[in-house]
């Protein structure tokens, strides 16, 4: 097996991995970056329905959750979503904003990939794909990597990133690796658990979901005091859509979750006007004239909603009112890292120089992107802290180097 000596190997061809690799050769360090994949930036390929929401254009650390909600500031505050934005300008790739901040490609999702892979050839980084790490040492000048596959070797280096995501889409081949590296060094891992994930239900709920499956509403959807006001999904496993996804990240198992149909709409009074208009309407149709016809027919059976309008008090369309405005579901769980989009928690941030993305008390080891405790909001948050941190630790290894 051949030996070599690279000065940063980077495990992980992800969004993160692939921008630190970038930047780590700007002053002419030899970088490596594996990967056990076939190709390049798989989540990148697929992410945004195939046009990859690269970024928020207001991204900042409040868009974060973290047992440390101040590390995410740093990386952050010094490579902004404007100064992605710029780079992909730079390589005259399309673009536009949907609603949110969230911007995404006007072609393809593969157009960010060759961007990175173009910035990685200009420092002349090397890629290894089909790659697997089979051992790691530390030594006194570094590491020393055994790796297998396609890309065999016994490689050692100065800087070692771990770069390779959390647990989420275990079928694009999602591991734990980089939380065994993070223990095996005397880092500590917080707790795991899928995020921005549809949330799933007991048989009882559940039946009434798959009648409305395909359904979708304008909501608010609550979990404490955290609320958002997007999209939800009704589907034959439960709920999902922007709202859900987005609460999935706070809600606690055991607990309810608080649903307001048409939030900051009137509702009573517009069914006090519904019924002034048409007092022999039926409920059940008035209710479909501001809801989805069958979202209405569900809520109207679910809670026994019947007769005419102008046979229901102000009482009753006031409880109506207060129910469309305050339904709460009690999830059994979520569908799990097969779905989730992210891994909420990661390796602890208080373990890791927020600047450099450095292991405090392991110099050159650095972790950086999903496998931190750093999980973003559903929207291009979480490719911003990819492409922050990895610029973060890459800078600092070049100057390192320099």
């Amino acid at each position: 097996m051949r030996a070599e000596r690279f000065d940063t190997v980077i495990l992980g061809a992800g969004a993160a991995g692939m921008m630190c690799a970038a930047h780590a050769g700007a002053r002419g360090g030899r970088v490596l970056v594996i990967d056990h994949a076939k190709a390049p930036g798989e989540k990148i390929r697929i992410s945004g329905g195939g046009r990859c929401n690269f970024t928020n254009i207001g991204a900042t650390a409040r868009n974060f959750l973290s047992e440390n909600p101040h590390f995410a500031k740093s990386a952050l505050g010094r490579y902004t979503a404007r100064d992605f934005l710029a780079l992909v300008e730079r390589h005259r790739i399309p673009w536009h904003e949907k609603t949110l901040g969230q911007l995404f490609c006007d072609n393809s999702a593969k157009d960010i990939i060759a961007m990175l892979r173009a910035e990685m050839d200009a420092v002349g980084a090397e890629l290894r794909l089909s790659t697997t790490l089979e051992e790691l040492e530390r030594g006194d000048n570094g590491f020393r990597l055994t790796l297998g596959g396609e890309g065999a070797a016994t490689v050692t280096c100065r800087h070692l990133v771990v770069a390779c995501g959390g647990k989420s889409i275990p079928k694009m081949g999602a591991t734990s690796l980089g939380y065994r590296i993070a223990e095996r060094f005397g880092l500590a891992v917080t707790e795991t658990r899928p995020a921005l994930v549809p949330l799933t239900f007991a048989e009882d709920m559940l039946a009434g979901f798959r009648e409305i499956a395909g359904v979708a509403a304008p909501v608010r959807v609550s979990f404490g005091k955290t609320s958002f006001d997007e999209a939800m999904l009704f589907t034959h496993r439960g709920l999902s859509g922007p709202a859900i996804l987005q609460i999935s990240s706070y809600w606690r198992e055991g607990q309810p979750v608080r649903i307001a149909f048409l939030p900051g709409r009137d509702l009573l009074g517009e069914l006090r006007a519904s019924r002034q208009e048409n007092g022999r309407r039926s409920l059940a149709n008035a209710l479909a004239e501001i809801l989805p016809k069958r979202l209405a027919g569900y809520m109207a059976e679910r809670h026994g909603w019947s007769g005419q309008m102008g046979e229901t008090g102000d009482r009753k369309l006031a409880a109506i009112a207060a129910t469309l405005q305050g339904f709460e579901v009690m999830p059994l769980g979520t569908e799990g890292y097969r779905t989730a989009e992210v891994t909420l928690g990661g390796v602890d941030t208080a373990g890791i120089n927020s600047k450099s993305l450095e292991a405090k008390d392991v110099p050159g080891l650095y972790f950086i992107g999903e496998v931190v405790d750093v999980t973003g909001w559903l929207g291009g948050y979480n490719f911003q802290w990819a492409w922050s941190s990895g610029w973060a630790a890459g800078t600092a290894i070049a100057e390192k180097a320099g």
